[in-house]
């Protein structure tokens, strides 16, 4: 079915004086790309939302259900998802996704539909601009994109920069044009931009002609399966120069697939970490439970979204005291100083929520929490 159909559909299906506080349960969506490219994101992302409804199942005496249906790493089977979510399922809310080219296409249906929807990792700022009912639960490209050329720049002293970039996704490209015209507004010099497409195994000929311009550093915004081959492959052609990424390579799979060619790779991330230090009151219980709900799991940022989201619908719900969708929306709209494992949250009025960036190295094949960095916007 056609965008513009589903989009009708959504439509007509919310045109029926829609009070879903009077049903029972409250019912959350969760779209999230559990087979296909981006399922291993979406498989953790599923765990901290699941997690979070162990942790608080009840909202306002009402109990709460989730809904989960998955977008398959697919745009129009992501829309086909919001489309079943709004129209036949009928929730309050939607939890999702990984993958901003997914939320877009979700978006599209639940935009029109009135249903608020909050993004777990869906960082491009397209996601929610303009749009009145979806809201995120993570920061956004230009800032992240801003905050690995900070570091780069200030932390790593880097000067000249290079950029490999999948050029058939959405958030990659946002990150990759971030970082290129933040970097250069600090005064550094980006020697090469280079593109590959998604599915692609060989980064052999790019790499090599990044080596050859020398770059003090690397800038991959990469998912971790193409991020991982790459790191292998430049060290393999006797790549020197230190590698950066975006939070999307902060996944365990990263260290699995690079292997010894990960030691040393930089990403940003969302700031928590199990063994961070001075950890907030939040992310504490969240370990907490995580480890005694997954005790043969780490904890990971991707959890932490998911959970993050379903938290947020939990203080929206109670705040509007129903789960009528106008007033959820109105709620989150307002959210501010909402402790998340990530630290205080308050959405602007893009509704993208402030918090910080963390930086991750790999040593001795752990993740390692560097710190926080603030963006020099």
């Amino acid at each position: 079915m056609a965008f513009k159909q589903l989009i009708a559909a959504a439509i007509a299906a919310t045109a029926l004086n829609f009070s879903a506080f009077a049903e029972d349960p409250i019912k959350i969506g969760v779209f999230l790309p559990l087979t296909g490219q981006n399922a291993f994101g979406g498989q953790l992302e599923l765990e901290g939302v699941q997690l979070a409804n162990k942790i608080k199942p009840e909202v306002l005496g009402h109990k709460v259900e989730l809904v989960v249906v998955d977008n398959k790493s697919d745009k129009v089977e992501a829309a086909n998802a919001v489309m079943r979510l709004t129209a036949s399922d009928k929730v309050n809310g939607i939890i999702g996704t990984y993958g901003s080219s997914l939320a877009l296409a979700g978006g599209e249906v639940s935009e029109p539909a009135k249903t608020p929807a909050i993004a777990t990792s869906a960082t491009n700022p397209l996601v929610t601009q303009g749009k009145k009912y979806y809201f995120r639960a993570c920061f956004i490209d230009p800032y992240q994109g801003a905050g690995a050329a900070t570091y780069a720049f200030n932390t790593l002293h880097a000067k000249k920069a290079a950029i490999l970039k999948d050029v058939s996704n959405d958030y990659a490209i946002g990150l990759a044009n971030f970082f290129d015209s933040s970097f250069k507004k600090l005064g550094g010099e980006v020697v090469a931009n280079l593109n590959y497409n998604s599915g692609d195994q060989d980064f052999s000929a790019a790499l090599t002609q990044i080596i050859a311009e020398q770059p003090d550093v690397l800038f991959i915004p990469a998912y971790f399966a193409e991020g991982a081959i790459i790191l292998k492959q430049a060290r393999e052609l006797g790549a020197t120069f230190r590698i950066m990424g975006g939070d999307a390579m902060d996944n365990p799979e990263t260290v699995t697939i690079g292997g010894s060619a990960s030691e040393g790779f930089l990403h940003t991330t969302f700031p928590y970490d199990a063994s961070m230090p001075n950890m907030p009151k939040a992310a504490a219980q969240f370990t907490q439970e995580w480890k005694a709900t997954y005790p043969n799991k780490e904890p990971n940022v991707n959890a932490v979204l998911g959970y993050t989201a379903y938290m947020m619908f939990m203080q929206a719900i109670e705040k509007a005291g129903s789960g009528d969708r106008e007033a959820i929306t109105a709620e989150l709209a307002k959210l501010k100083d909402f402790e998340t494992p990530f630290g205080a949250m308050t959405m602007d009025n893009n509704h993208n929520p402030e918090i910080p960036i963390g930086v991750i190295e790999i040593k001795n094949g752990k993740r390692e929490y560097l710190g926080e960095v603030k963006p020099a916007l």
